[in-house]
């Protein structure tokens, strides 16, 4: 018998087989656990980034943290946290409250159309005006443009009152301000294009660099609250109110949208 088919030869050949089938057995194993360390790890990033994403949803936007933020009031303003903006002349003896916010297409309507009526009855000391901002719009597409307009408003008011209104004009101009679908107002470029349009603010560092730095991002928010909790019962844009009454034109509340019905509500409102 040769010593291949020995029986030594045939016992070497079952051990070489059986620490074969070992090897590979130790090779499966290691295989197996690396895949489930693989997925283990897997399931813990992902759980780490659901959760890391669950955190940043539910920390308050840049705009929603500045609601307990120390104000920085413009000049030409009074009241709590400098909210109080009133233009016009002293002598007046009644204020119109204007509730507007910067990005609603009615209030640009309404500027374009009556807003030079306004204009002159200010300046002739009719009335004096007391302005407040909302920024509703921008919680009906998680804008800024509102906000971030309202900001602006505010470094123009901190140069005078006469820039804040021609700023405020221009704003709502035809020429600038964008349908309410396009937020454009969240960009500061483009305010600031706006903005050198009025003469007061042309190249003005100190305005650029209040509107770029948000020194009036804060402010803003307070304002934004004011209109939040008036006591007018007001809660869209454009309106009016005097003496505690809205200024409508019909029974369904509208505000006067023309010169001629404006200056019929508001010549009724100086006499009530």
């Amino acid at each position: 018998m040769s010593k291949r088919n020995s029986q030594t030869a045939k016992t070497a050949a079952r051990e070489r087989l059986r620490q074969e089938r070992e090897r590979q057995a130790r090779r499966d194993r290691i295989r197996r656990q690396v895949i489930v360390a693989a997925s283990v790890v897997g399931v813990l990033a992902a759980a780490g980034g659901i959760g890391y994403a669950v955190v940043q949803m539910n920390k308050p936007s840049y705009w929603e943290g500045l609601k307990d933020a120390k104000v920085v009031a413009p000049a030409n303003t009074t009241g709590a946290k400098g909210t109080t903006v009133v233009i016009g002349k002293d002598t007046a003896k009644k204020t119109l409250k204007v509730y507007e916010d910067s990005r609603c297409p009615v209030c640009a309507q309404f500027e374009q159309s009556v807003g030079s009526t306004v204009k002159k009855d200010l300046d002739d000391g009719k009335f004096k005006i007391q302005y407040i901002g909302a920024t509703f719009i921008d919680k009906k597409d998680n804008g800024q443009g509102s906000k971030n307009a309202l900001s602006a408003l505010g470094a123009a008011l901190n140069v005078s009152p006469e820039a804040f209104a021609e700023y405020k004009t221009a704003l709502y101009s035809a020429k600038w301000h964008p349908a309410e679908q396009t937020d454009k107002f969240k960009d500061d470029s483009y305010l600031i294009k706006v903005a050198d349009t009025v003469p007061a603010l042309k190249n003005n560092k100190k305005f650029q660099d209040a509107v770029e730095k948000g020194t009036y991002d804060a402010w803003a928010m307070a304002m934004s609250k004011s209109f939040d909790d008036n006591k007018d019962k007001v809660t869209g844009t454009p309106s009016f109110v005097m003496d505690g009454k809205k200024l409508t034109v019909d029974s369904q509340g509208n505000p006067p949208m023309t010169a001629a019905d404006f200056t019929k509500a508001i010549d009724a409102a100086l006499k009530g």
